[in-house]
């Protein structure tokens, strides 16, 4: 797993950051949506000793010849097809590695807590309006050949790294010669702290949160439990302070059978 010649085929290997974390994960993966929340934390207390980068890595049916017709119009499209999420995701990319990752965090929103069918393009399409994404250049950029060479390029990293399932994370040091560490599966938080500390070789601190205003500005909803996480705090108290929030109508609260999702609230 030796990257000097990958990095340089894929991009240019200049990082100010000790640590660079791969998250290789699957759209349509019950176990990915639940290592999101410990990603997120990881960024939130962590980011700046380590550089992620989000990578697809799914298992897809033959797909070759899914770009659309030049005189089709795919926002009229009710297609449907198992890789479509990935490429969303891609798509959304192209408007900055932040929005993708927002879009991965709603599409997950959308399969696993109100059941709706993700490889439906319309569906595709409603994420991308209600995240306020130029839905035009969304729907462009969905059938181009540079979304499906980007996504290609994922599984060309994840071929290279030796990653056969997701979620899995290779951490790598500021060595460019080491290989990386692999790690399969979704485990503790606690797990992830310790592999940060052991590759950068002293204690690591986690950063002062933002305030809840600029959490939600970040990464949009979140789970009680998540919030909780974060600011290391129970479940009750980080109940009280987003009720506050939901009091200031700066947040809306979504009930869902198993939890409540509070979502950042658009005027």
């Amino acid at each position: 797993m030796n990257r000097e010649t990958l990095l340089e085929e894929v991009h240019a290997p200049a990082y100010a950051k000790p640590i660079e974390l791969y998250a290789f994960i699957d759209p349509l993966c019950p176990t990915c949506w639940a290592l999101q929340p410990m990603l997120r934390r990881l960024q939130v207390e962590y980011e700046r000793y380590f550089t992620l980068r989000i990578a697809l890595r799914t298992t897809l049916p033959k797909i070759n010849g899914l770009c659309f017709n030049k005189k089709e119009d795919p926002k009229a499209s009710e297609k449907s097809h198992p890789s479509f999420p990935s490429l969303a995701i891609k798509a959304a990319e192209f408007q900055g590695k932040r929005a993708g990752f927002r879009f991965l965090s709603k599409l997950y929103e959308y399969t696993f807590l109100k059941s709706r069918d993700v490889s439906s393009l319309s569906v595709l399409i409603e994420i991308a309006e209600k995240m306020e994404l130029d839905v035009n250049e969304f729907v462009l950029d969905f059938s181009s050949h540079n979304v499906m060479r980007s996504l290609q390029v994922d599984l060309y990293l994840a071929n290279e790294m030796e990653v056969c399932d997701a979620p899995t994370f290779v951490f790598f040091n500021e060595n460019i010669e080491d290989e990386g560490l692999k790690v399969d599966g979704l485990y503790s938080y606690e797990i992830y702290e310790q592999i940060l500390e052991e590759l950068i070789g002293q204690r690591i601190t986690p950063n002062i949160p933002p305030t809840l205003e600029e959490l939600f500005c970040r990464f949009d909803s979140f789970a009680t439990k998540e919030i909780a996480e974060i600011y290391r705090i129970s479940e009750k108290a980080a109940e009280r302070e987003l009720k506050k929030q939901l009091l200031q109508q700066n947040v809306e609260r979504l009930p869902f059978q198993e939890m409540t999702i509070w979502r950042k609230k658009v005027n």
